[in-house]
């Protein structure tokens, strides 16, 4: 199930002219342009990453691929018409085919010309097809972790355009001062922030705002967060005997321009080895994964009357309780170019 995606956030009229907001470049890592389900085999799709279109392309074979848009031969567009036969992209325009190391195989009518395309780095993962971005153009320096157990991927998504830098959007994560004013919930407990390299951990104890009946429903939520891209929120049940993923993916498209793709999953926290019991328990999982993310649809849309009418502070005059937010930044200056 896919949710209809919000329309792309308007330019708001109390937001401060973008020439006059600090800047910030696009940071390195993995982003996903695109579920795994989107990207059926010999299906064309052209992303947004960093001011610049992406073309993906699955194979016949199910191999996911990423190329730049145009064609070397006389500048076509790969996705504006191109098309996949076999393992190769063809060119709209004239049909000069590519193989999957970039190097132009044929032609309709003669021996193909010394051309190529290059190619992103792909990864699949959970259900994401995510591609490597970096300032100057090297390979992967980490990779994004597997987020979930081995066949459990999203059944749910939603999308949107949010006027913000990406910085703006992960850090979040760690601002636990807007959570309680923002988001009227009460937080019970938290687990100190944990980097390793590319990587943050942190775990939060939550719960509603309100009567004292409803403060004794609590949460705990595990985050990690991989580079600025990718993060995945796992929210156990055990009453239940379930867990839920959450998976917030964060794109950068342009300038103070973020695509933010929310998706959830549902799995059993023993999963039977009955294939049974775990057909009809399918719908279920289904279920609790559509209404786990209209919540945090609901959620995010009130961080978005933020985020799209904030502007970044360079030097944020933090104190006590921030420490995550300074600890963040540290982080997260790792994925730019060195100054």
């Amino acid at each position: 199930m896919t949710m209809r995606e919000d329309s792309p956030a308007p330019r708001s009229p109390h937001r401060a002219a973008d020439d006059r907001d600090p800047e910030l470049p696009y940071p390195n890592g993995w982003f996903a342009l695109a579920r795994s389900r989107e990207l059926t085999p010999g299906r064309v799709l052209t992303r947004r990453l960093a001011d610049e279109d992406v073309v993906l392309y699955r194979t016949r074979d199910g191999s996911a691929y990423a190329v730049q848009p145009y064609c070397p031969h006389l500048g076509a567009h790969f996705g504006a018409g191109g098309t996949v036969e076999g393992r190769n992209p063809m060119c709209p325009f004239h049909r000069f085919a590519f193989a999957t190391d970039g190097a132009c195989v044929s032609t309709p009518d003669g021996p193909p010309p010394r051309a190529r395309v290059d190619h992103h780095t792909v990864r699949e993962r959970n259900g994401f097809v995510l591609v490597w971005r970096s300032h100057d153009s090297s390979p992967p320096t980490w990779e994004v972790p597997d987020t979930a157990p081995a066949g459990v991927t999203p059944t749910a998504s939603w999308a949107t355009n949010i006027h913000a830098h990406i910085q703006e959007l992960t850090e979040n994560t760690t601002d636990l001062r807007h959570l309680p004013v923002v988001h009227k919930v009460t937080i019970w407990k938290v687990d100190p922030v944990r980097a390793d390299g590319p990587y943050l951990h942190t775990s939060l104890r939550l719960g509603p705002d309100g009567p004292s009946l409803l403060r004794k429903i609590q949460w705990d939520h595990t985050f990690l967060l991989a580079g600025m891209g990718c993060l995945r929120i796992e929210l156990p049940l055990p009453t239940l005997g379930l867990v839920i993923y959450l998976w917030v993916m964060h794109i950068p498209t342009g300038p103070r321009r973020t695509r933010l793709l929310m998706a959830t999953g549902c799995a059993d926290i023993q999963p039977s080895p009955h294939a049974r019991t775990a057909l009809l328990r399918y719908p279920v999982h289904r279920a609790i994964a559509r209404s786990m993310l209209w919540t945090a649809v609901h959620k995010v849309r009130d961080d978005m009357r933020i985020w799209n009418t904030k502007r970044y502070e360079p030097r944020p005059r933090l104190t006590s309780g921030d420490d995550a937010i300074g600890f963040y930044r540290h982080w997260a200056r790792q994925f730019y170019p060195a100054s």
